[in-house]
């Protein structure tokens, strides 16, 4: 079965490329001589250091939400939102925890997947550890994505998600682009359907591609673009990246 090829690279040196296209792979947009450590859930650096200090975009965190660095602050928030007083938090009071800039919570796709990558100990809960590098994670999220969100409108749009999608190094055409919009356009069902994505949906969208492209990358092992592949492979594929 044929791909539309795309580029990605594991450890070669930078300059290294996969055919004449443009290498992808990796969450960040390095100059040149530098490239950071493949594989790992981070925002883009070069993005994240596009932007100006704090975030100052649309999307920006509730005023009483605290700041990563500050843990009294970040204590406060994880035990306002800890309802039951467990010391853990659910998905749903993880999803009060996480707000977008128009003071919408995040969908539960998308607080389920933060719950995935952030439960370290497999509990189905999150402890203040966890939440607080799950935190961090987030505010770097919210500092890339006012880095994309080139008119300041509080969402991603089309071109600014290419712009985004070229930086993460993922060469991908335009038709499957609006494919993801038409997808996570949370208005797009309708007719207020902008043709946008919020903030969300936005690292939703970056951190499925990669663990898409990570599954396929394990089936590719020459790294040619394209693959022949069976009926249960793509079923635990799918299954596996859900």
């Amino acid at each position: 079965m044929a791909y539309n090829q795309y580029n990605y690279q594991q450890q070669p040196p930078p300059q290294q490329q996969y055919g004449q296209q443009q290498q992808y792979g990796q969450y960040q947009a390095p100059p040149p001589q530098q490239q950071g450590v493949y594989g790992q859930y981070q925002a883009p650096a070069a993005a994240a250091a596009a932007a100006q200090p704090g975030y100052t975009g649309g999307y920006q965190a509730p005023p009483q939400a605290p700041p990563a660095s500050n843990e009294a602050n970040l204590r406060y928030w994880f035990d306002a939102v800890d309802s039951d007083r467990s010391g853990q938090l659910s998905t749903e009071e993880l999803q009060r925890a996480l707000i977008n800039g128009d003071w919408s919570p995040f969908n539960i796709e998308t607080v389920r997947l933060m719950m995935n990558m952030f439960d370290t100990d497999n509990s189905g809960l999150i402890n203040f550890a966890e939440f607080s590098g799950l935190w961090k994670y987030i505010e770097e999220w919210r500092a890339c994505f006012s880095a994309f969100d080139q008119d300041k409108s509080g969402s991603i749009d089309f071109n600014e998600l290419k712009t985004a999608m070229r930086s993460f190094r993922y060469n991908l055409s335009d038709d499957f682009l609006r494919l993801i919009i038409k997808k996570y356009d949370k208005r797009g069902k309708t007719p207020a359907g902008r043709g946008d994505v919020s903030f969300d949906n936005f690292v939703q969208i970056a951190v499925t591609v990669k663990s898409l492209t990570d599954a396929f990358m394990r089936i590719d092992r020459e790294g040619k673009g394209y693959a022949t592949i069976g009926y249960e492979q793509f079923l635990e594929l799918v299954v596996m990246n859900r």
